[in-house]
């Protein structure tokens, strides 16, 4: 982890996220799927709708490599969450890291970031869903105070996965 880079991602890297995207998911939840409801889902990580994103002002994608090599990435923008905020508020739409990457250090530094660009579109509130058996990705949010709002089905093809919405209160510095 000596060489990391972390930079706002720009729409010439739409073809590197849209692997990364692809990559991060498979690894982590692949397993979980039906392989035509996987293929579903993978579609949403095409480069044509990484590029328009990566055009989009309301939408903010901090990407980490490692000595060039892409590992992690966290995309922030309007709520798109069945939520009605209290505040103004944003979403945490994908925080994804690599395996070889996990418990490196990058988490915290990712979030950091998404903390401080929520409140700096005006955020008061952060939300996000994840999935119900992602103990690890629940325990970190845990860890920065984001609490259970609702129940979500998180549709991955076909296959309705239970997921949490969660919501962040964010104070200056935190």
């Amino acid at each position: 982890m000596t060489d990391l880079t972390f930079r706002t991602a720009a729409p010439t890297d739409a073809p590197l996220l849209s692997q990364l995207g692809r990559n991060t998911f498979v690894e982590t939840f692949g397993h979980l799927y039906r392989p035509e409801d996987l293929a579903a889902f993978l579609e949403t990580h095409e480069e044509a709708r990484w590029a328009a994103e990566l055009a989009d002002p309301a939408v903010s994608v901090r990407l980490v490599e490692d000595k060039g090599v892409p590992a992690a990435y966290a995309k922030v923008g309007p709520v798109s969450l069945p939520v009605e905020p209290d505040a103004p508020a944003a979403e945490l739409r994908q925080f994804y890291i690599l395996r070889p990457w996990h418990g490196s250090g990058i988490a915290p530094m990712l979030m950091n970031w998404v903390m401080d660009e929520s409140r700096r579109r005006g955020a008061q509130e952060l939300y996000l869903s994840v999935y119900v058996d992602n103990l690890r990705a629940r325990r970190f949010y845990d860890r920065y105070g984001f609490e259970f709002v609702a129940p979500y089905a998180f549709m991955v093809g076909e296959q309705a996965d239970e997921d949490l919405i969660m919501r962040l209160t964010l104070r200056d510095g935190r």
